[in-house]
């Protein structure tokens, strides 16, 4: 389930936090930064509703809000794991997955007077939904994955720098990816499936070989490239020849053997799977 604070009623939100907070002048200050303008057409309108959206308070407010909401599920007796506005919450059927859904819908209107974003929550199989950018296998003794939505945005920001880097160096390409993968893996340290690393460093190594092909942009200029990195002259002059696309050619054996993993090693390129396994290693 995924919550709305757009319109999060500060009236509510106020009376949560005098819970906690006695300091008058600290609740009025939390009042002013609650009611700051917002700007719409070039006009200042007063915020009657709702929390700044990126406000460093904002977060925080909102665990205070959702007490209420944290308390009624162990009440219940639920399994649950809540991050700010997401929350998952795990029972045995879709039945009671359903009928608590709407129950806690009503919930929060009743109590909190907040919306379920409709188009966020519904009820599903833990391994066909996501949470903080993971998920779980499907096996009776559940893995943590990382989730396929965040494996596809984790390709188009690398596709979108390579497109930007077309016509830079291997090197330059690869110091402009490296941050990137490195504070991914950072995140996802915690993935117990393998696999998906191994395809995004396969994959990565890829488009890095497409690059180099493209670079090579004549017959000759491919064959030398070959060549240089220890092919056999007649096998590099046939692969220069063969007349596929630079993609096709990034996967085919030729440029495997001319350019393996530790090629790229030795160039500093980040691999998720080296990284993630030195990452738990130290957990």
């Amino acid at each position: 389930m995924v919550v709305s604070f757009d319109r999060v009623n500060h009236d509510i939100l106020m009376s949560r936090v005098a819970r906690q907070v006695k300091d008058a002048e600290v609740l009025k200050l939390i009042r002013r930064y609650l009611e700051a303008g917002l700007m719409r057409g070039g006009a200042v309108e007063a915020r009657r509703q709702g929390t700044p959206q990126g406000g460093p308070l904002s977060p925080l407010l909102s665990n205070i809000l959702l007490t209420d909401w944290d308390r009624e599920l162990e009440k219940r007796g639920l399994a649950f794991c809540r991050y700010a506005d997401d929350c998952n919450i795990y029972v045995r059927s879709k039945v009671a997955g359903q009928q608590l859904l709407a129950r806690m819908t009503a919930f929060l209107a009743e109590r909190l007077k907040l919306q379920v974003n409709d188009g966020k929550s519904t009820c599903a199989r833990p391994w066909a939904r996501k949470f903080l950018g993971y998920s779980v296998t499907a096996h009776r003794q559940a893995k943590l994955r990382i989730a396929p939505e965040s494996l596809q945005r984790l390709m188009g920001r690398i596709k979108e720098l390579m497109r930007q880097g077309r016509g830079r160096s291997l090197t330059h390409t690869i110091a402009v990816l490296n941050p990137v993968l490195r504070g991914w893996m950072g995140y996802f340290q915690h993935t117990q499936s393998k696999r998906p690393l191994e395809d995004l460093d396969g994959w990565v190594r890829r488009r890095l070989r497409c690059l180099l092909w493209r670079q090579a942009r004549s017959r000759t200029a491919r064959t030398t490239m070959l060549r240089r990195q220890g092919l056999e002259e007649r096998r590099a002059w046939h692969s220069a020849r063969n007349g596929q696309g630079p993609w096709w050619n990034a996967g085919a054996s030729h440029m495997g053997a001319a350019f393996p993993k530790r090629y790229f090693d030795a160039l500093g390129l980040i691999s998720l799977l080296d990284t993630q396994r030195r990452l738990q290693s130290r957990s």
